[in-house]
């Protein structure tokens, strides 16, 4: 990355994930880091700066360059855009002022299709598509818990043309630079549905019920609803044509039975829980419709799914 060190780097929203590259990006970047809020959220990170408790990394408190409204901001290099995925679009439209042609974004969130819904929203600019596996949220104080020791990112581009590999390997370099643990994937598309698929289980079910993993693995009919959830949206993917292969789908039986805490929640869980807007339709809603259009049998999705509904009527 050639003059990384007047390269201008923004986080819009600083929840969760985006509290969580704030604190790691703004480590190696904080002069070169500017943070987008609002309301209270907005006042605090400029009286307080951005507070990270992580069990990876211990206690961190950054004090970016700026903190600014998406109105408020400057054209930048890199933006990271860590919103929730029903207000990708608002945000778009809000931070479009600040893309200009060479401004690579990467959105890092929930669901299967922000990267293309962030080319079509803003028409310029190079977007680099990504996951993240994580487990953090605004805590209590206001700063960011990042729990479990890990913090693992994909990044990439479809059939990524020679300007675009370029835009990868700088937004690689940042992440290099941050100490964030991450790949460049040569099949982005399967990275982003082997986490969506564990997602369709991990949030619908914990969220459905509102039990953590300890009580779901507890409970029998449970267990084999968590399996079933897996394996219906594994089928689905299937049937789009994305490279998933039987041993993909084994792992998150792996993971459910034996590798998750007995008190790991999910982010729709917790969002339900505290009466926010949820993203029932990124983890559910969205997949049923797909199963039902690809003629995929979903029972048991679909009955999560209006679970789910009845929690917000």
């Amino acid at each position: 990355m050639s003059n990384q060190q007047s390269r201008k780097i923004a986080i819009v929203g600083v929840g969760g994930v985006g509290g969580f590259l704030a604190g790691a990006i703004g480590s190696a970047y904080e002069e070169q880091l500017t943070l987008v809020a609002r309301g209270v959220r907005l006042d605090t990170l400029k009286e307080q700066g951005l507070v990270l408790h992580s069990d990876q990394r211990g206690e961190i408190c950054v004090h970016p360059h700026a903190v600014v409204t998406a109105q408020e901001l400057e054209e930048q290099d890199y933006i990271f855009l860590c919103v929730k995925n029903y207000s990708l679009e608002e945000a778009c439209e809000q931070i479009r002022h600040a893309v200009g042609e060479h401004t690579v974004v990467i959105p890092v969130m929930n669901g299967v299709d922000p990267g293309d819904r962030v080319r079509a929203a803003l028409g310029c600019g190079i977007v680099v598509d990504s996951l993240i596996y994580i487990v953090a949220f605004v805590g209590a104080d206001g700063g960011i818990v990042h729990q479990g020791g890990f913090a693992r990112m994909r990044i990439g581009i479809k059939h990524a043309n020679v300007r675009e590999q370029q835009a990868l390997a700088e937004v690689s370099e940042i992440l290099t630079g941050a100490d964030v643990e991450h790949l460049v994937a040569d099949d982005i598309e399967l990275e982003i549905w082997r986490k969506y698929i564990l997602n369709c289980a991990y949030n619908v079910a914990t969220a459905a019920y509102d039990n953590n993993i300890g009580q779901l693995r507890a409970d029998p009919l449970k267990a084999k609803e968590f399996e079933d959830l897996v394996t219906e949206a594994y089928e689905v993917a299937r049937a789009k044509g994305v490279a998933v292969r039987p041993e993909h789908r084994d792992e998150f039986f792996d993971r459910f039975h034996n590798v998750y805490r007995d008190d790991a929640t999910s982010s729709l869980q917790r969002d339900l829980n505290a009466g926010k807007r949820a993203e029932i339709e990124t983890f559910s809603g969205y997949l049923v419709r797909e199963a039902a259009r690809l003629g995929v049998a979903a029972p048991v999705s679909e009955k999560m799914y209006e679970l789910l509904k009845k929690r917000v009527d």
